[in-house]
């Protein structure tokens, strides 16, 4: 993701194991796939570092401009799913989530109508319209 022309991400860590039945996919998906390559190519922004951590499961590690990172696992994922976490990671600013607002809706008026409950069952309730005046 661009910030004022700036892309976020910059260093991606693949970590995996040289022998782990979990980092199968991740390893042919280094070895025979012309994703990477492509990838690297299409974001020369971004550093891509590869390095086997045996006996742990694979991860994509993504650093960002601010200093904050994130890390998916991709433990027995397929190439589709490893290729959409590279998405993932490059389309996000790295920033983390921040919540706006307290619990509560706050508005500028307060409502004729009153609070809604749960409790409020008008479904039931006959209304005479002869009252009304209809």
């Amino acid at each position: 993701m661009a910030t004022r022309g700036i892309f976020q991400l910059q260093k991606l860590r693949i970590r995996y194991c040289e022998h782990g039945g979990s980092s199968a996919a991740i390893r042919s998906y280094l070895s025979s796939s012309p994703h990477l390559l492509n990838f690297a190519t299409n974001n020369p922004h971004v550093t891509i570092i590869v390095k086997p951590r045996n006996g742990n499961h694979p991860y994509i590690e993504g650093q960002y401009l601010s200093g904050q990172w994130k890390q998916v696992c991709v433990k027995n994922a397929d190439e589709r799913r490893i290729l959409e976490v590279f998405d993932m990671l490059k389309n996000t600013s790295g920033r983390k989530i921040v919540r706006l607002g307290g619990l509560a809706v706050r508005g500028d008026c307060v409502s004729m109508q009153g609070v809604w409950t749960p409790m409020l069952n008008l479904e039931h309730e006959a209304f005479d319209m002869t009252v009304m005046g209809e």
